[in-house]
């Protein structure tokens, strides 16, 4: 386990468990020396994070991750080092959570539709904005018998296949971008998300490539010509081929190399704090996303 862990979230993110003060006691027990929130379009968990990191004494780095788009592909961009001014990042989290209270309405229609039993009720219970996610669709349809509902969800079962992590592996399975349920949403472009990452004295990192980018090399190349400085490298996604794969690349790039576990708490509850190793390279890390941002 590494002690940097530069991608997690609280319960300021729709589908984060913990609050800020929380997230930071968890991250002292696993042996983290350095951490970074990074919350879903919002900065409003970072003052309460800092101030319990100082009474943890770790180094909290103030993050964001913005939702993007480039070339038709959906993508999170993560902003390191930013100064968290409401006034640049709170438009664009309640835009986003306006678009995201209808999307979840067709969300959950299509799920409905493709025979998948679950109570709406309790699906709202979970939200905390009015926004019902894939992840809380799926914690609901899972408390269903398995008996009574479709082959589709066998997978999520407790000894399914894709049980390790059952809520969000539905969400990448049946709604991301391209799957059955996805409900759209505009998001700005990649080069706003770096520019806004920029004005807030940050730096652009491009989230688990592994899920979004896929291996592809042209649009890797499109990406880091839009001034993203760098790569999650080590992600809790990626295989051990995806990870060299993308740290070659992120190396003839001239990009930094980051690690990040992208912790939630339960909804992904087989990824551990400081699980995605930076292979010794935490100080190199950190010193090139500082020198990066002056």
């Amino acid at each position: 386990m590494g002690t940097l862990d530069l991608h997690m979230h609280s319960l300021y993110s729709d589908d984060g468990q913990y609050t800020p003060e929380e997230l930071m006691a968890l991250c002292k027990k696993a042996g983290l020396r350095t951490a970074a929130i990074a919350d879903h379009n919002c900065v409003s968990g970072i003052a309460a994070g800092l101030r319990a990191a100082q009474e943890e004494q770790l180094e909290l780095i103030p993050a964001v991750e913005l939702d993007c788009t480039h070339d038709g592909v959906n993508f999170h961009l993560l902003g390191y080092f930013i100064e968290p001014d409401e006034r640049e990042y709170g438009p664009v989290e309640e835009n986003l959570l306006a678009q995201d209270r209808a999307a979840c309405q067709k969300r959950m229609r299509l799920v409905r539709a493709a025979g998948i039993k679950f109570d709406e009720d309790f699906a709202r219970s979970l939200s905390r904005n009015g926004v019902v996610t894939s992840e809380m669709i799926a914690e609901a349809a899972l408390a269903v018998d398995q008996d009574r509902q479709p082959p589709l969800m066998a997978p999520y079962y407790p000894g399914g296949e894709r049980s390790d992590n059952p809520f969000v592996n539905f969400y990448w399975d049946h709604c991301a971008q391209g799957k059955p349920f996805f409900s759209p949403v505009t998001y700005q472009s990649l080069r706003e998300a770096c520019a806004l990452i920029r004005r807030t004295g940050g730096v652009p990192i491009l989230a688990h490539p592994g899920n979004n980018l896929k291996e592809r090399v042209p649009l890797m190349e499109s990406v880091f010509k839009e001034d993203v400085c760098g790569m999650e490298v080590y992600s809790s996604y990626h295989t051990p081929e995806q990870t060299e794969f993308y740290r070659v690349w992120c190396e003839k790039l001239g990009g930094i190399a980051t690690c990040g576990s992208d912790f939630h708490g339960k909804t992904k509850p087989s990824i551990r704090l400081g699980s995605a190793d930076c292979r010794g390279s935490e100080d190199e890390v950190l010193d090139r996303l500082r020198s990066a941002r002056k």
